[in-house]
């Protein structure tokens, strides 16, 4: 009669000491780290990035930098990272290679999806000087055509109407910065660490507009007192999936509820401009600048634009992965000269970056089998990216008479992965994004009519510009290539593009 093995012992500060020497553990003594900071949505990515940044700068020098994470949307953290004691194990894959690194930035987790008070009572401390947030696109509240909050948001109407118990992350921001005005009065920097283009500005924009309906002098006094530097963040970092876990206990015996993953590539850059106390993330490979646009258009038009073109794409091709998406030929072809061809252009120098090494680079990354990165996972939310990912190169291109050819294919794509979605279309895949429901009741009604379809698409102005929207250059581009994306055969149209796009050189 085989024996039962015992239950693996759960990662925790108790194990520390013991595990084993192939995983990295923190260096400092984490039982005098105070929280110094909060971070707003503590996934995968902050875990990954942001939290490890932290890590290296405590084991540089132990300071008061401890990291409060605190979720307001699930999953909840309590029974995972909370049990934990915040401890949790980064596996960085690159093919075949796992490095495993046990991080200890983050000191105290709190859930606050059922109420706001426990996150308001955290960012409202005397002891907190830097919010980070990683609360993707959708998180504002904003409109992604202008920036500008979105006051038919149903949880802006409600935090308008109660200011006291806000549901949304602007509200709680606001309601936040109120109670330390009311309070202490210490100052305190807002940090970004979403992929949006200015999202500093983005931030202090929608913050701003929730403040103004005050009339206790909040504005003036977040104008006074508080920093919304812009950040460019970069690192991909998958869903944890729960082969992820199982490997951690396999291959290093014990068991670990809060893993996730990610390649070894990481960048942060980010706007020097602080209110207060900050982190010295620069002496741990981070980068303070003056201005961080030339980074964050070359990340989000080049890196990002690839992701979301090989991620429609790729499922219309029936591909589960990024990694398989360019390892199909056409699609790796077709990508590689649209950053080449027409990305490229557009950007403005970025210091001590070689534009061409960088796409290299980047569709090197993308190519790691390790990353298992799903299609629908990077096509979430597409509707909050595709402006700067890949409208704003095309407007560029436009206003000096270019080849949008290349371009178009996947703005196309992503009105063909939220259409094939559709009652209309058979519900192909379901699909995760704020403006699904508007696609596919245009689907619905209007069925297999691809002129009509992009038009009324092209008609919703909280994502494209309406000069944009009504060039005939762009819209007779994404109708033949929706045209084609809908029909038996997906890629013809891909193929297409690339016959009639400039040649390279």
């Amino acid at each position: 009669m085989r024996v039962a093995s015992a239950p693996l012992e759960t990662l925790g500060p108790q194990l520390i000491s013991r595990l084993p020497s192939a995983v990295q553990k923190p260096s400092y003594d984490r039982a005098v780290l105070a929280p110094g900071m909060a971070h707003i949505g503590v996934g995968a990515f902050h875990r990954c990035h942001q939290a490890e940044y932290t890590d290296d700068l405590l084991s540089h020098r132990l300071e008061f930098w401890g990291v409060v994470g605190i979720n307001i949307r699930p999953p909840f953290l309590a029974e995972t990272l909370g049990s934990q004691g915040g401890l949790y194990t980064r596996l960085i894959r690159q093919d075949n290679h796992v490095e495993p690194r046990v991080i200890g930035s983050i000191v105290r987790v709190v859930d606050s999806q059922e109420s706001t008070a426990p996150a308001l009572d955290v960012l409202a401390s005397s002891g907190i000087d830097m919010v980070t947030l990683t609360v993707t696109e959708k998180g504002y509240c904003h409109i992604p055509s202008s920036g500008a909050l979105d006051f038919n948001h149903p949880d802006i109407a409600h935090d308008l109407a109660n200011p006291e118990a806000p549901r949304s992350v602007p509200g709680i921001l606001a309601r936040a910065l109120e109670l330390r005005m009311a309070s202490h009065g210490r100052p305190v920097t807002l940090l970004s660490c979403d992929n949006i283009p200015t999202n500093g500005v983005i931030l202090e924009t929608v913050v701003q507009a929730l403040a103004s309906q005050r009339n206790n002098g909040l504005a003036d006094w977040i104008s006074a007192n508080v920093a919304f530097p812009s950040a460019m963040v970069d690192r991909i970092a998958p869903a944890t999936t729960p082969a992820d876990i199982e490997l951690v206990a396999q291959r290093f015996g014990y068991h670990d509820a809060a893993v996730v993953v990610g390649e070894p590539f990481r960048q942060w850059v980010i706007e020097q401009k602080f209110a207060g106390r900050v982190p010295r993330w620069d002496l741990v490979g981070a980068t303070f600048v003056s201005d961080v646009t030339p980074f964050e258009h070359l990340k989000m038009r080049v890196l990002n634009g690839a992701q979301t073109t090989l991620a429609t794409l790729g499922v219309l091709a029936g591909l589960e992965h990024t990694s398989d998406a360019i390892a199909d030929p056409l699609l790796a072809d077709f990508v590689h000269r649209m950053l080449v061809e027409e990305t490229l252009p557009t950007l403005m120098p970025v210091p001590g970056v070689a534009p061409l090494a960088y796409v290299e680079q980047s569709l090197g990354r993308l190519r790691n089998t390790a990353i298992r990165h799903r299609n629908h996972q990077i096509a979430t939310d597409g509707s909050q990216k595709i402006v700067q990912r890949l409208l704003n190169p095309i407007r560029d291109r436009l206003a000096k008479g270019e080849s949008i050819a290349l371009l178009s294919v996947p703005v196309a794509g992503w009105m063909a992965y939220l259409i094939q979605a559709s009652a209309r279309f058979g519900k192909s895949w379901p699909v995760s994004d704020p403006y699904a429901g508007k696609v596919a009741a245009i689907a619905d009604a209007i069925g297999h009519d691809p002129e009509v379809l992009a038009a009324s698409i092209l008609a919703i102005d909280t994502i494209f510009d309406p000069e944009l929207a009504t060039n005939p250059k762009f819209r007779a581009a994404v109708i033949s290539a929706l045209d084609g994306l809908l029909s038996n055969d997906t890629m013809a149209i891909v193929r297409r593009s690339l016959q009639q796009a400039a040649p390279t050189g």
